[in-house]
């Protein structure tokens, strides 16, 4: 008999290394899919073993090698994630019995293959031992070992090793695989921080501060989005990353503010929520089914002064020039520094992406830097770690646009360890936080 749980995360599984699909996106389809049959330790189960598989996809493929005759591009998608599946219970998650993983993934090899699937797919999980990930911290060339024991695309870590300590690097590669913390912004609109925590309390759930005034972290807490305080406007799922690069902008009530990259509308909304919901935030975004989640989250949260606009913030419009007083440029990117709540972001992304990406961070900084009014800030943002794609870019702006400068600012004091000496925030991921780069410019 079939185990649902691993076959409803196979499948999960299948339309990201198949069909290319986001690893939240294919999980929730999922379990929508399935919700009448699962109970929510089943859910706890399969978003375990689909993020933890594709988080660990490279070393787990490394380990399928040594012991497959065939090789990897020859093996079908279902029982190649069938063995991903079976190898990453079997290393990496200590509560599940190997002889457990094994058969269960052995039945779906049944399912998804034929009779010699399921006997090669028994023959390889057989002889899996933890050994077999231990043994890759012997590798000699520093790029493959950290590569292939944190699961991290070789092109990346030379990257990174380019820019400082081996020790350091190491540091980061193993915290993208840590489980990302659940952090939520109270809605000051609606409610007090202390207000929602009681309500916390009454429904038994666990939470601890976080760094920012307006921000808690969760703990253990499952299904968030279904419980009435949040339908009711109270709080928005937020890291505390994305809060800081809104914080940093500096918006005051009356303001007239623009978020050129907003969707899916977390920053937009906090910027609303400092306002007090006074002024004007013109919020604007490439595609109208992204747009519309901004209206949606501002609806929830009970916000009226953002308006969306379906907009390509590259695209230079003369009747915004100087139009604004403060501006967010939470700008597109690789997501480097967001690997632990993506981790399929690593094996669809390459280095000439790189080169693609920075273009159009550039392109939309020169062109909205002319709708910013004198005396007035710019906020440029990111959740990537890449050097282009942060202070490289900053330093080819500013070389353009002698008018503008970096302008200081005060932050939290978890922060100011990663404050740089020229004036920008670059964060790496850690296990308090994520990846993100935050640099305010003022015009002259």
């Amino acid at each position: 008999m079939i185990d649902k749980s691993r076959e409803v995360a196979l499948k999960a599984l299948y339309k990201i290394d198949k069909e290319k699909a986001y690893s939240n996106i294919a999980l929730d389809e999922q379990l929508k899919e399935n919700r009448n049959i699962l109970n929510e330790k089943d859910i706890g189960l399969i978003s375990e073993i689909v993020y933890g598989t594709t988080t660990w996809k490279l070393t787990i493929d490394e380990i399928i090698k040594k012991y497959s005759n065939i090789k990897i591009k020859k093996i079908s998608f279902w029982i190649l994630n069938i063995l991903r599946m079976g190898i990453y219970q079997i290393i990496f998650l200590d509560k599940i019995p190997k002889s457990a993983s094994v058969n269960e993934s052995v039945n779906l090899a049944k399912r998804y293959g034929h009779k010699s699937s399921s006997n090669f797919v028994n023959a390889i999980l057989r002889k899996i031992d933890r050994k077999d990930y231990e043994e890759l911290f012997l590798i000699k060339d520093n790029i493959e070992r950290i590569s292939k024991t944190t699961s991290m695309p070789e092109w990346i870590v030379e990257d990174l090793l380019n820019e400082m300590p081996i020790e350091k690097v190491e540091k980061i590669c193993k915290s993208s695989n840590l489980k990302p913390t659940i952090t939520i912004r109270v809605n000051t609109l609606k409610t007090t921080k202390e207000e929602l925590l009681d309500k916390f309390k009454e429904r038994n759930i666990q939470y601890e501060d976080a760094v920012l005034k307006d921000f808690i972290i969760l703990k253990k807490a499952k299904n968030i989005e279904n419980l009435d305080i949040f339908k009711q406007g109270l709080f928005t799922i937020q890291d505390e990353a994305a809060g800081l690069a809104a914080r940093t902008l500096g918006v005051t009530p009356n303001d007239r503010v623009l978020d050129a990259c907003s969707a899916p509308g977390g920053k937009t909304t906090y910027l609303a929520e400092i306002m007090e919901n006074q002024g004007e935030i013109l919020a604007w975004d490439i595609h109208e089914h992204r747009t519309k989640l901004v209206d949606e989250t501002a609806k929830r949260l009970g916000i009226s002064i953002i308006k969306t606009e379906v907009k390509d913030a590259s695209v230079f419009n003369p009747e915004y020039t100087e139009k604004f007083d403060k501006i967010l440029l939470d700008v597109p990117c690789l997501g480097i520094g967001v690997l632990k709540r993506k981790p399929d972001i690593k094996w669809s992304k390459n280095r000439e992406d790189v080169d693609e990406i920075t273009l159009l961070q550039k392109d939309i900084l020169e062109t909205c830097s002319k709708y910013l009014k004198t005396g007035g800030f710019l906020v440029y943002s990111t959740c990537s770690i890449l050097k282009q794609e942060n202070s490289d870019v900053i330093e080819w702006f500013l070389n353009k646009n002698p008018n503008f400068e970096i302008a200081t600012f005060n932050i939290e004091d978890f922060y100011k360890q990663y404050y740089q000496n020229n004036g920008y925030v670059q964060v790496y991921q850690n296990e308090k936080s994520d990846g993100f780069f935050i640099c305010k410019l003022t015009k002259r």
